[in-house]
């Protein structure tokens, strides 16, 4: 495998396309300066004018249920809500907790309840001088708490988010992970990770131990379940297994399940995105051998949850190096979000496991949104490699594919990395000391896109991007319970305008 391709400091930002997949990171992707990033797909260019705005939350907060809020493993923004007066932008953003305060290295789980979180938001953009180095300089995104959303399963009952082990539901005659004891008993465990909403107000969540879709009326009940084919299902000697704590023998990895999901901005596709490589699509060795995942596209236009995919590819997501030494790949950059431009492209927030919320002082090595193409891949929709569990890759030692299977195309439009760019919000990229507020989160795994809304740039978008804190607070509650941190790790916006020429106009309800 070749190495980035790298500019350097804002040259970086004005060379061409950057292509990815299958690259390793070997030293931190680091780039300072202000110039334009571009990329140029089907001669148009799609434009990253750089980082315009941030917003904070306190990692104290706690939320309509009484528990200390936890954001953002996806976000979406209610489309109708985005209004412009001025220079400021006002909305209602939708946010998704994942599956509660838990310590699944010591078997300890919360009964938390799955649910969305509503928040109005105010955002004024700012492309000025260095602020400060303060927590203060984080305000160009004002973000209120507004109540909230509780999730039901097919029959009212709420969910848990407890790992299931070895047990196992059935509602409306659809395998489903619940524990058959201890905490959660009975219920339909969900590791909530990725959310979509459809016009009319319903929404979609994947989930991590099943690696199921679901989908819910807009006062979250559930309506449907779109089941992962065989090949993605998790499986132990020939039993469905959706426990987290160990890895199945075939299928999606535990906690690797539906990270990344999206509609096509007319509605009509449902992109499903694992979080990396399935287990039979692992090579042997080490973490950087799961670049291999999957990504499948389902028609929703007539059914909205469909029982087989149009759509199957392979992604090949960048390896690297979690020390930032220049030492061989350890470890494979997992994808964290999805967002769809049309009917082939989307944007991936593809990031490390390093930053502010992990218990070590590595450096940050990697965290960017890449342009993914789907147009020229294979389609494995129908073969082997989806209703069976046939592996992709040419040897179980290496990371290539067989003959004959072409993975998406992947371009680097967006390094979240960019020094100069963060210390204009007060931010930084350093690790050392450790636990310090103003270092860039470790887990960057929330976007949505919004139009700029001027007349003189009909295809300029604000691209929010979202961190997931773990529920890592000084003072938290989890269920009446304290489950308090040695650090706050804040809730966290990034607000960047981006320039999509490939960007299909919404549907209109």
């Amino acid at each position: 495998m070749k190495h980035m391709t790298r500019c350097l400091l804002a040259a970086l930002l004005s060379c061409s396309t950057v292509s990815l997949g299958a690259t390793d990171i070997l030293t931190p992707h680091v780039v300072d300066g202000d110039a334009p990033q571009s990329i140029t797909l089907e001669g148009r260019s799609s434009v990253n004018h750089g980082l315009v705005g941030t917003g904070r939350l306190s990692a104290g907060t706690v939320d309509f249920l009484g528990d200390t809020l936890g954001s953002f493993s996806s976000l979406a923004i209610v489309p109708g809500s985005w209004k412009r007066t001025g220079d400021r932008y006002t909305a209602v953003l939708w946010t998704l907790p994942d599956r509660g305060r838990n310590d699944p290295g010591e078997g300890l789980f919360y009964d938390y309840a799955a649910r969305l979180h509503r928040f109005r938001i105010e955002f004024t953009p700012y492309t000025g001088k260095d602020l400060p180095a303060d927590m203060r300089s984080q305000q160009q995104v004002r973000i209120k708490p507004d109540g909230g959303l509780v999730l039901t399963d097919f029959l009212g009952h709420r969910f848990t988010g407890a790992d299931p082990a070895d047990g196992t539901i059935t509602e409306k005659g659809i395998l489903l992970p619940a524990p058959h004891n201890g905490t959660g008993a009975g219920k339909v465990s969900i590791d909530a990770e990725s959310l979509q909403f459809t016009r009319d107000g319903h929404f979609y969540i994947g989930d991590e131990y099943a690696a199921h879709v679901y989908y819910f009326d807009a006062k979250g009940r559930l309506q449907g379940v779109i089941v992962p084919p065989p090949a993605v299902l998790p499986r132990t000697n020939g039993h469905i297994d959706f426990g987290s704590l160990n890895p199945p023998q075939t299928g999606r990895r535990n906690n690797q399940g539906v990270e990344g999901m999206s509609l096509s901005p007319d509605g009509t596709r449902l992109f499903v995105a694992l979080q990396s490589a399935l287990i039979q699509d692992s090579a042997h060795g080490d973490a950087a051998g799961r670049i291999n995942t999957r990504v499948l596209v389902y028609d929703v236009s007539h059914d909205p949850v469909p029982t087989h995919p149009i759509g199957h590819y392979v992604m090949q997501l960048p390896a690297y190096n979690d020390r930032g030494d220049g030492k061989a790949a350890n470890k494979t950059a997992a994808q964290s979000e999805i967002r769809a431009l049309n009917e082939h492209q989307f944007l991936m927030l593809s990031r490390d496991g390093n930053g502010l919320g992990t218990d070590n002082d590595k450096p940050i090595v990697y965290k960017s949104v890449l342009l993914v193409d789907t147009l020229d891949a294979t389609n494995l929709v129908g073969s082997a490699y989806e209703t069976g569990v046939t592996s992709v890759l040419r040897s179980p030692d290496g990371v290539e594919l067989k003959a004959g299977i072409k993975p998406v195309s992947l371009h680097e439009l967006v390094n979240l990395l960019n020094r100069s760019q963060l210390s204009r919000f007060g931010l930084n990229v350093d690790t050392q000391p450790k636990n310090q507020p103003l270092t860039l989160s470790e887990k960057w795994e929330a976007m949505d896109l919004v139009p700029v809304l001027d007349p003189s740039a009909p295809q300029d978008y604000f691209l929010f991007v979202g961190n997931d804190n773990d529920f890592i607070a000084r003072r938290c509650v989890m269920e009446g319970q304290h489950c308090d941190s040695s650090f706050d790790n804040d809730n966290m916006l990034l607000v960047y305008r981006l320039t999509l020429p490939s960007m299909q106009q919404r549907a209109r309800p």
